[in-house]
């Protein structure tokens, strides 16, 4: 699918058209696959109050990836519940019992997961109460779309009303604790493995080593996509990180006094929105049986695709000249030197 996208057919095209231009175009393709969501636990609760509302505390501690987004719209698909009407909490651990942190692509595999166990709790729970409440037996009770129902009847109950039942005492079955507030917690058995398929085309100066990213095309599998938005944001993060310790970030230190030259940003560069190009990504999901949602992980699909796509690329585009080998980043100078040495012999 990616070097469909990418149009390879027509690269040969694109290539002498930027010969004609003086520049030296590559291409390059890179099959990643990562180890991904490892086997730790993560913690979710959910907690209706005594209104019918409900808040969601979460282990994993959202950095700008869109974790409300996400664990709502999971929250809303297994127990109807409007987004809106959610309130939600993470890395407070003054409320929330535990997390083991935002890492490894880990939030929605592992977090998500323990959110979906703890819905499944809720549920559970909330067939005792329908039950009584619809005075039919608690076999008889399904939950879809946020109501319980007895089945084959056209008699049911929002998830909400359950909810404040659950805080009336006469309202509960014999033995059902009043309440209704559930934890999950879960821990893989084993690591999810998040693969996908980058192309890359640059062009280069050949007079001054400037590398610049015409094209790039992602097909990714991380699983069951939760949110299409969330995830290519993700993967456009994930591909910018990537390009920039391909091309231009460096840590330097003076030989003599070992002192840092690159401190600030006006020494050590960063990708900008210049630096990419458009890019287009494509979701090719294969759910894993590794846990109930079949997610895979998203967070660093685009960066470990990108480090080795651009250095083929720039590879490729140098092979003409005689260049075999260079280190990243593939900074300016660096690719200049590159062409030097090479036209040296």
């Amino acid at each position: 699918a990616a070097l469909k996208l990418a149009d390879i057919a027509g690269f040969p095209a694109r290539r002498e058209a930027a010969r004609r231009r003086g520049r030296l175009r590559g291409l390059g393709i890179a099959n990643a696959i990562e180890r991904a969501a490892g086997p730790q636990p993560e913690f979710a609760e959910i907690r209706f109050a005594p209104s019918g509302s409900a808040t969601v505390l979460m282990g994993t501690k959202n950095q700008g990836q869109g974790h409300e987004t996400t664990f709502k719209q999971i929250l809303h698909e297994r127990l109807g519940l409007d987004p809106g009407d959610v309130r939600y909490i993470d890395g407070d651990t003054d409320r929330v019992a535990f997390g083991m942190g935002s890492m490894g692509s880990r939030s929605t595999v592992i977090g998500g997961t323990a959110l979906w166990t703890a819905a499944d709790k809720v549920i559970a729970k909330g067939r005792k109460i329908a039950a009584k409440m619809l005075e039919a037996a608690e076999a008889d009770i399904t939950f879809a779309n946020g109501a319980f129902s007895v089945v084959g009847t056209d008699r049911a109950l929002p998830l909400q009303d359950v909810a404040r039942a659950a805080f009336q005492p006469g309202s509960l079955p014999r033995g059902v604790e009043p309440g209704l507030y559930e934890t999950g917690t879960f821990s893989p058995l084993s690591d999810t493995w998040p693969n996908g398929c980058h192309v890359c085309e640059v062009e280069i100066d050949p007079e001054t080593g400037a590398v610049a990213l015409v094209a790039y095309v992602v097909a990714d599998d991380v699983g069951t996509v939760i949110n299409p938005v969330t995830l290519k944001g993700q993967i456009h993060g994930g591909v910018a990180q990537g390009v920039g310790q391909a091309l231009m970030e460096q840590i330097v230190y003076d030989p003599d006094s070992g002192q840092l030259l690159t401190a600030s940003f006006m020494d050590y560069a960063l990708p900008r929105a210049d630096t990419l190009p458009e890019m287009v990504v494509e979701s090719h999901p294969v759910p894993t049986k590794l846990n109930p949602l079949g997610a895979k992980g998203a967070g660093e699909a685009g960066t470990v695709g990108a480090l080795p796509v651009v250095m083929n690329a720039v590879l490729d585009a140098l092979a003409p000249l005689g260049v075999r080998h260079l280190d990243m980043p593939a900074s300016a100078e660096r690719v200049w030197n590159a062409i030097r040495d090479a036209r040296r012999g």
